[in-house]
């Protein structure tokens, strides 16, 4: 019987070392699996993250809408439609951003989320889709691919990784109030039905800055470079540069492609 207690002692003594190391306060901390699929309770920044100053945006080009994600959905309770294409597609609202509680998790579309790539979620768009966001508080730009759901808060509009947010400046308030546009890339079989109807003239908006002289100078070097004209949108400090008019959608698109090869991935035409 003494052997009995002294073992029976011990093992209520372990178990009571176990239950304090297993409540340090980390929200690492696995939880059991029946509860969620993300090994974090929390949402946190990446403990070592790489220089994402580096990371470039997002190059829109022609993907098809994936086979996963683009079905209408209910999240608490509330109905979402997805849309049947991101075509002139414009809002405003708040940014938000997620990080390492969702890093390599799969996204609504099935792919890996990547908090270091220039990605976001949004509650309607076909995915994936191409997103051009401006923090309306600094006038930076980011170009992002959509390829998640999110985010379900009220007047949030979208959730941008934690490149994206770096890059918008956000990361440390968490939020900003911004302006979201898509950038349609058309299919190739698209393409020439717009070549046959199209009698339009066309800009492409290669780069926008507060530098003015920056903006004047660059376009001339690329009036001169692709011989084509030039002119400069400004608006609440902001100047964009764009190239036009081009006469054919065709020829607009091959210099788009041009451009986004040579140096200038963030160029699109001007809706």
């Amino acid at each position: 019987m003494p052997m009995t207690i002294r073992t029976f002692m011990l093992v209520v003594f372990c178990c009571a070392l176990t239950s304090c190391s297993s409540n340090d306060g980390n929200s690492a901390v696995k939880k059991p699996a029946s509860k969620s699929r993300y090994q974090m309770e929390h949402d946190r920044y990446p403990d070592d993250a790489p220089d994402v100053s580096l990371v470039r945006n997002a190059q829109p080009k022609f993907e098809p809408y994936s086979r996963q994600g683009n079905r209408d959905y209910t999240v608490l309770g509330k109905h979402y439609k997805v849309l049947d294409t991101g075509k002139g597609f414009k809002e405003r609202g708040h940014a938000s951003w997620y990080g390492s509680k969702f890093h390599g998790h799969l996204t609504s579309n099935g792919e890996r989320y990547d908090m270091y790539t220039m990605s976001a979620a949004h509650k309607n768009l076909p995915l994936p889709s191409y997103v051009k966001v401006t923090n309306l508080d600094n006038n930076k730009q980011i170009i992002v691919r959509v390829n998640d759901r999110g985010p379900f808060h009220e007047g949030r509009v979208i959730d941008l990784s934690y490149a994206g947010a770096y890059h918008l400046g956000m990361l440390a308030k968490g939020t900003a109030r911004v302006e979201i546009e898509t950038i349609y890339v058309p299919s190739p079989e698209q393409r020439v039905i717009s070549d046959l109807k199209d009698n339009d003239n066309h800009f492409i908006q290669v780069v926008a800055s507060q530098d003015k002289l920056r903006i004047n100078m660059l376009a001339k070097q690329l009036e001169t470079k692709y011989s084509v004209s030039s002119r400069v949108s400004s608006s609440n400090g902001l100047h964009r540069l764009q190239l036009g008019p081009i006469k054919q959608i065709h020829l607009t698109n091959k210099l788009l492609d041009k451009l986004q090869s040579e140096g200038y991935p963030q160029s699109f035409i001007v809706p």
